[in-house]
């Protein structure tokens, strides 16, 4: 009989293995959730709770998911599971936003152009159809527990007849109108963009200085008090040359002051804080200032336009700056929003001068006086204006300018804003309560909460400058306007809203088709006869911002597990100007309030370097690889251990890192369960009155990690309960408790007291952190549940956070503790140094003195001879000493080792029939046991 089997210990034993394994075992668990149809189970554990409401933004049904869309996911996933054990029953109904123009563009590339339009709509939807199920399998092989069997898609056809319903609610309050404004246009796309499409980028553009002739001297004689011998000119400064042949009139700032100038380059007026440097820049050194005026006293005066036989008007306007240029600003309604605003204010009547089309050329009518740039696309027009005014010595100065320009986001091109016949929804339109939206969109974001908090202040401010949103779109795979106009004035049907029900009802049944495919002049006639001649089908699709913004009211509204408004929205940082901004306005457009609670914003995801990821670079982390080597519990447990309100930074040697961590999680989880191996709770389970007193510390110290850690899952700070959950590990658990339990749990009677007390203790701590691991490392927790065999029906999703049993321990017991802590760091230090000098190898062969007074004293002399077994040493003595020279003493013990417990103890061989047995394991083992009362 070997040594081992003679003197046996109660060696731990668990079929938890060491290696996770998660890359291969996932997937199994993914299919046992399915079989148990665990999230239906989590529904019905929480029926009548009550509700938290996580609504999802949806991504766009088309291509791979990224990182950004892991992180996302998995960020909502922790969430729903948190409030889940918190309580609340916290349904997850995922979505997909499926209109569009990408996926336009990739069913032309796929079947080419020249489709009859309804097989395309119908090629559109089985396109989309196919990514969502592909995007639902990387989603769910996250781990993201939900709906997935019926998700809310933005075409399924209730959706859809919804969004149009939304829209009658939108129209119906007096938000809705239609007119020729300048909205971003992309050539490429042939439509107008939402302001969530638009990037900026850096362009190279021709910024030229041009002269407008005065036609009334005498009026400027006057305001300036001079005589004037040559001509006036009053010059601007543009980047768009393009523009000129649509400009209606030269903006200046009423309250500026203004010079008159006279240098060789002739009698020019300017702004007086850019007069020096823009002179400078035509290479005048030498001029006089002749005269002054405030920019008010130009208004009404007339320029000759410098190569149309037209005269525009002086006009004042508040958008115009020092910042750049000359102080006077071409204006061209057609061209820009400031433009047509201040030309609004002007002449409401003047309609804005559009000479180019959706094609990006100017059209064949344009412009007689320069029939030139007929035909022509911006940049051509350039070269040929910029001839003609150098031609006609309009021309003071033109260079090249580097500056931002928005750009489409799908085609990376140039955008031009362009006013063409739109559908709006006003901002400053006011609704049947008599106030504007945009003040219903202030008060609503005030009463919001944000995570983090700056994001108030950035949704204000686009709030604050947005101007009106631009709903209409001229494309075919997109819900369609259901509106009927008049001919003639453009004015909606008298009887809108009971036509507009009529439809969406057609298309809860059909979907989009039942209006694509409707006869607009027979459905009049069927359902309002009188002057339906005079009517005609709108043709323009809804803006899909609009389609996914009005998701409150076609989802949250509509799905009995739902609830109105939500708790939470949580999406990227640049769905502020996107989803979060859109849901707003169609939330305030129809309710006068926000469709949710609160918003939490989280960073983009960028390499180790801090670059944003591309394919082009090469360092594009695809979540799917990162599951298929870590697998998906380390992806998600980096994006919980991540502060997200800022970059999320990810690299192959981050992932490592958190890999680490995450084996210092389970190598604690698996420390727990195996020495819970011969425990039965329903018979070992000992009260907390019974354990000792280190036991009911670890409680203590477990329950206020366990408070502090549910209180950063209620602030949706994941990364600081990951921080703890770590610290816990290792630091609580590993470097201390632990580390001291290892010798009672090895060592004593299996039966013993003091041994069941332990394995008590680590029963609630393994129940307690299990759970509080589950909404971040849900796999992981799943197979702690499984190895504990709490239930081959329930879950840990189901099971509510664990409540532990009260310690028991006083304040002053627990600041004992403290102390005894503190005082065992120090120990070690003098234990390492003999370790160092090659006297000891493990601190058991140590003996420790500990020369103390106070409170110090107190702590450690009320442990008694179960101070050694915290300290982990073979001996420990403590004697009352006022300020000793080395309050702590430590030698090699001279004793022999205990073969069993590892010992060195003066008791070893006392026993002549266990000589390599200590006094202690002979008890435990043949005798009453040993009997400890503190650790």
């Amino acid at each position: 009989m070997t040594e081992e089997n003679k003197y046996p210990l109660n060696l731990p034993e668990t079929s938890f293995p060491m290696r996770g394994d998660l890359a291969k075992r996932e997937p199994a668990w993914l299919q046992q959730w399915q079989q148990k149809k665990v999230y239906q189970r989590i529904r019905q554990a929480r029926k009548g709770a009550k509700k938290f409401i996580l609504h999802d933004g949806p991504p766009y049904a088309n291509g791979d998911i990224h990182i950004g869309h892991a992180v996302n996911k998995i960020l909502k996933d922790i969430i729903i599971k948190s409030k889940t054990m918190s309580g609340f029953d916290a349904p997850y109904v995922p979505g997909w936003d499926c209109h569009g123009l990408p996926i336009e563009l990739v069913v032309e590339k796929l079947h080419g152009k020249g489709i009859p339009a309804a097989k395309f709509r119908e090629l559109c939807r089985a396109y989309a159809a196919e990514q969502v199920e592909k995007q639902k399998k990387d989603f769910i092989r996250l781990g993201v527990l939900g709906d997935w069997d019926h998700p809310y898609l933005t075409m399924d056809f209730r959706t859809e007849a919804d969004i149009m319903r939304a829209l009658g609610e939108i129209y119906a309050n007096g938000y809705l109108y239609q007119g020729s404004k300048p909205v971003h246009w992309c050539v490429d796309c042939g439509s107008a963009l939402a302001e969530a499409e638009v990037e900026y980028e850096d362009v190279n553009s021709p910024a030229i200085d041009v002269g407008f002739k005065f036609t009334d001297k005498a009026a400027l004689e006057k305001i300036f008090g001079v005589t004037l011998s040559a001509d006036v000119h009053a010059v601007i400064w543009t980047t768009t040359p393009w523009t000129l042949p649509a400009n209606q009139a030269i903006s200046v700032h009423p309250e500026l002051q203004y010079e008159l100038t006279s240098s060789d380059k002739g009698l020019l007026i300017l702004v007086h804080e850019l007069a020096e440097t823009t002179l400078q820049r035509y290479g005048v050194t030498d001029y006089k200032v002749l005269g002054h005026c405030q920019g008010a006293q130009l208004l009404g005066l007339l320029c000759q336009h410098p190569f149309d036989q037209r005269q525009v008007p002086i006009i004042t306007g508040e958008h115009v700056t020092t910042e750049a240029g000359t102080g006077l600003v071409h204006t061209a309604a057609a061209h820009g929003n400031d433009d047509w605003l201040v030309m609004r204010v002007h002449y409401p009547n003047e309609k804005p001068r559009v000479l180019m089309g959706g094609d990006g050329r100017f059209f064949d009518s344009a412009l007689v006086e320069l029939a030139a740039i007929r035909g022509l696309n911006r940049a051509e027009a350039n070269k040929v204006i910029l001839q003609v005014l150098q031609d006609n010595g309009s021309l003071l100065a033109s260079a090249r300018l580097q500056h931002s320009f928005p750009h489409c986001w799908r085609h990376k091109t140039p955008l031009m804003q362009l006013a063409t016949h739109q559908w709006f929804i006003g901002m400053n339109a006011q609704g049947k309560d008599g106030l504007p939206l945009r003040q219903h969109a202030n008060q609503a974001v005030d009463a919001t909460e944000f995570f983090p908090s700056w994001g108030r202040a950035r949704l204000e401010a686009m709030i604050k400058n947005r101007p009106d949103w631009c709903v209409s779109r001229q494309r075919n795979w997109g819900v369609p306007m259901p509106l009927f106009v008049h001919k003639e004035t453009g004015e909606p049907h008298p009887e809108t809203m009971r036509l507009l029900a009529l439809i969406a009802e057609q298309v809860d049944q059909q979907g989009i088709e039942a209006w694509f495919s409707l006869d607009g002049d027979q459905f009049l006639a069927q359902h309002a006869p009188q002057n339906a001649p005079q009517y005609r089908k709108v043709t323009d699709t809804l803006d899909v911002w609009f389609d996914s913004g009005a998701t409150h009211f076609a989802v949250l509204k509509r799905r009995e597990e739902l609830a109105h408004p939500a708790d939470l929205y949580l999406e990227g940082s640049d769905q502020h100007r996107g989803w979060f901004q859109s849901s707003l306005l169609t939330g305030c457009a129809i309710d006068a309030k926000a469709p949710y609670k609160a918003l939490l914003t989280h960073g983009f995801v960028v390499d180790g370097s801090g670059h944003k990821m591309s394919k082009s670079k090469g360092n594009v982390i695809a979540p799917q690889k990162v599951m298929d080597t870590y697998g998906a519990d380390i992806l998600r447990l980096w994006v919980a251990s991540t502060d997200y309100s800022g970059e999320l930074t990810i690299s192959d040697e981050i992932l490592k890192r958190v890999a680490e961590g995450y084996r210092r999680i389970r190598n604690t989880l698996r420390f727990l369960l195996a020495n819970l191996a011969d425990f039965d709770a329903s018979q070992d389970l000992l009260p907390v009155d019974q354990w000792l007193s280190l036991d009911r510390y670890a409680l203590a110290m477990t329950q206020q990690r366990q408070q502090a850690i549910l209180a950063d899952f209620e602030r949706y700070e994941f990364h600081l309960a990951v921080q703890k959950i770590v610290a816990y590990c290792s630091e609580d658990l590993g470097g201390f408790y632990l580390d001291i339990l290892k010798d009672r749990l090895y060592t004593s009677a299996e039966n013993a007291p003091a041994r069941r007390a332990a394995q008590s203790a680590l029963y609630h701590i393994t129940h307690a952190l299990m759970r509080l691991v589950a909404p971040i490392l849900s796999f992981t927790a799943d197979e702690i549940w499984q190895t504990l065999a709490v239930s081959e029906e329930r879950t840990v999703f189901e099971e509510l956070w664990y409540e532990l049993p009260e310690s028991g321990l006083s304040a002053a017991q627990m600041a004992a503790w403290q102390r005894v802590i503190e005082l065992r760091a120090k120990a070690a230090k003098e234990i390492e140094s003999l370790r160092e000098q090659g006297q000891v190898g493990s601190s058991l062969q140590a003996e420790l003195e500990f020369h103390l007074d106070g409170d110090d004293f107190d702590a450690l002399q009320a442990l008694g001879d179960d101070l050694r077994f915290v300290m982990i040493t073979s001996q420990a003595k403590v004697f009352r000493a006022s300020k000793a020279e080395r309050p702590i003493l430590v030698k090699a013990s001279a004793n022999q080792k205990c073969e069993r417990c590892w010992h060195y103890r003066g008791d070893v061989a006392t026993d002549a029939q266990h000589p390599s047995l200590c006094a202690r394991c002979v008890s435990n083992l043949f005798g009453a046991g040993e009997q400890r009362s503190h650790a």
